[in-house]
C-alpha cells in the first residue's frame, strides 16, 4: 500500500475515486452532496491551496482518497473515499494513520472531522481510532439542505511543544 499527498495530476483520480466511493449515498434522505461537486471546483480548490487530498493506491491501482485542511489548531479530514472493491482491508484507517502522523510532524494537535448521524458505521469507524463526538449540529449542506451531523474529534499526544 503506497499513500502519498496527491498533486495537480492526481485530482481526476481523487474526484473520481470520491464519486465511485459516494455514490451509494446517493439514495439518502438527502444525498450527499460530494456527488455534485464538479472536477473542476476540486481542482481549483487544490490550486489555491486551500485544501490537499491524499492517494492511496495498491500495487499501482488507486483506492482511496482523503481531501484535508490544515486550520490553525486541527488537521480537517472530509471525503474519506474507499472503492466498494477495496473495502474492510484497512485503506481508510491507514490513510487517517497518515494523516495523524502529518499532523504531529507539522505540530497540529488536534484531528477532525465531520459525520452526518445517519452513517453509523463511518462514525463506528473513527470511534474505532479514538475519535470523539465533541459537538452535534445541524449543518446546512451545499444543496441547500439541513443535515444533522455530528463533529469527531482526535487530540494528538505529546507533539506540541511548551
Amino acid at each position: 500500500m503506497k499513500i502519498k499527498i496527491a498533486i495537480d495530476t492526481d485530482i481526476p483520480v481523487v474526484y473520481k475515486l470520491m464519486l465511485e466511493a459516494f455514490e451509494e449515498y446517493r439514495t439518502l434522505d438527502v444525498p450527499s452532496s460530494a456527488l455534485n461537486e464538479s472536477l473542476e471546483t476540486l481542482q481549483e480548490s487544490f490550486k489555491n491551496n486551500s485544501e490537499k487530498a491524499l492517494l492511496c493506491s495498491i500495487n499501482g491501482v488507486p483506492v482511496g482518497s482523503c481531501r484535508f485542511t490544515l486550520k490553525e489548531d486541527a488537521l480537517y479530514f472530509s471525503r474519506v473515499s474507499v472503492t466498494p472493491t477495496a473495502r474492510g482491508k484497512g485503506i481508510a484507517k491507514a490513510m487517517l494513520v497518515w494523516l495523524e502522523k502529518y499532523a504531529y510532524d507539522n505540530l497540529i494537535g488536534k484531528m477532525e472531522c465531520r459525520v452526518r448521524v445517519s452513517l453509523p458505521k463511518n462514525i463506528s469507524l473513527y470511534n474505532s481510532l479514538g475519535y470523539i463526538i465533541s459537538k452535534e449540529e445541524v449543518v446546512t449542506n451545499p444543496n441547500g439542505i439541513l443535515v444533522n451531523t455530528v463533529v469527531m474529534e482526535k487530540t494528538l499526544m505529546n507533539n506540541v511543544p511548551l
